[in-house]
């Protein structure tokens, strides 16, 4: 029974409390009692009125401070000691400059764009289908001989424009490599000189130029050939002369020269191509990445100025330049005659 009089007095309870909120009636008629369980009545008495809540200001909900105490008692501190305003650390005088980017040189675009989009044609249809089948067939001590045999041949050429450039010390260097590789390594073929610490290194007449002066040139891509600026197209006039394999005259073992050093150049830049799938803007990354290396390579020799290999990108760190050389372009030969 004690349960069933307990339940009583929480049931009665609960109608109190909703009856007490529930609005007024609109005539005066008295309440009427409220029967429970047939027995009971309790006369449902409504509660006083709350007192109505104070309207609430508009202006006051603005003027009200967001920030938090932590982060306002940090700003005071700035304040008194550096002075009144609000620390900004993107406007901070204290701070070096942000470093820019250099601007390409490209006032033929329009036309570069074109021709890179023909070579990258070329590339997926032919090129880059025989680099693959290469590096599948033909074992990596074989490649990295073949790579060692061309790189070779292109000592003597960078020797001249060492000398050239007034740098006879890694001229000497890179004559004593040559003959190093040329008997020790059995014509190139393996590099015995890397292993005696001689430095690998690659010049061009077009760096030659550079190091005389001409540091600005327009950005310009060669069909099949890839990217070059002026200055390096009238570089190659003048390593032509100084290219071994363009001197045999047999053209089957020319030709099939040059094309085992493009297929083994191509082949050094697989590596790249997961790189290059993934840019937003192909064009503008081969323009501005061989840029700056290229500029890299100049500017380094003309200001004498040799970072350490801590300080720079791997991809600028590796003397073993991808570009399609000068030995590895099939151009006909111009000679006078009547």
């Amino acid at each position: 029974m004690n349960l069933f009089r307990l339940s009583t007095v929480v049931l009665l309870a609960a109608l109190a409390t909703a009856c007490a909120s529930a609005p007024k009636s609109a005539s005066g008629a008295p309440p009427e009692p409220v029967v429970v369980d047939g027995s009971a009545s309790v006369d449902a008495t409504p509660a006083p009125a709350l007192p109505a809540a104070p309207p609430i200001d508009p202006a006051t909900i603005a003027a009200a401070p967001t920030t938090d105490p932590a982060t306002a008692s940090a700003e005071d501190d700035f304040a008194a000691i550096y002075g009144q305003g609000v620390y900004d650390p993107v406007a901070d005088p204290s701070l070096p400059a942000p470093v820019q980017a250099p601007v390409a040189y490209d006032p033929w675009e329009k036309y570069n764009r074109k021709v890179h989009a023909f070579n990258n044609a070329v590339d997926r249809a032919v090129a880059r289908p025989l680099a693959r089948a290469y590096t599948a067939a033909v074992p990596r001590p074989v490649r990295l001989g073949v790579s060692n045999f061309f790189d070779n041949l292109r000592q003597p050429l960078t020797m001249v424009n060492q000398l050239l450039q007034g740098r006879p010390r890694d001229a000497t260097q890179t004559f004593g490599r040559f003959v190093m590789n040329s008997t020790l390594g059995i014509g190139g073929l393996f590099d015995p000189a890397s292993d005696l610490k001689m430095k690998r290194r690659s010049e061009d007449f077009g760096q030659t130029l550079g190091t005389w002066g001409w540091k600005r040139s327009r950005y310009v891509e060669l069909p099949f050939f890839g990217p070059r600026t002026v200055r390096d197209v009238l570089g190659l006039a003048g390593d032509m002369p100084l290219s071994p394999v363009r001197q045999i005259e047999d053209d089957k073992t020319r030709i099939f020269l040059q094309g085992l050093n493009l297929v083994d150049t191509r082949a050094q830049l697989l590596s790249l191509d997961s790189l290059r799938e993934g840019a937003v803007d192909d064009y503008a990354l081969v323009r501005d990445s061989w840029l700056q290396r290229r500029n890299y390579q100049i500017e380094s020799h003309r200001t004498q100025q040799q970072p350490s290999e801590d300080e720079l990108p791997e991809y600028l760190q590796d003397e073993n330049n991808p570009t399609v050389p000068v030995d590895a372009m099939p151009m006909p030969e111009i000679s006078g005659g009547g």
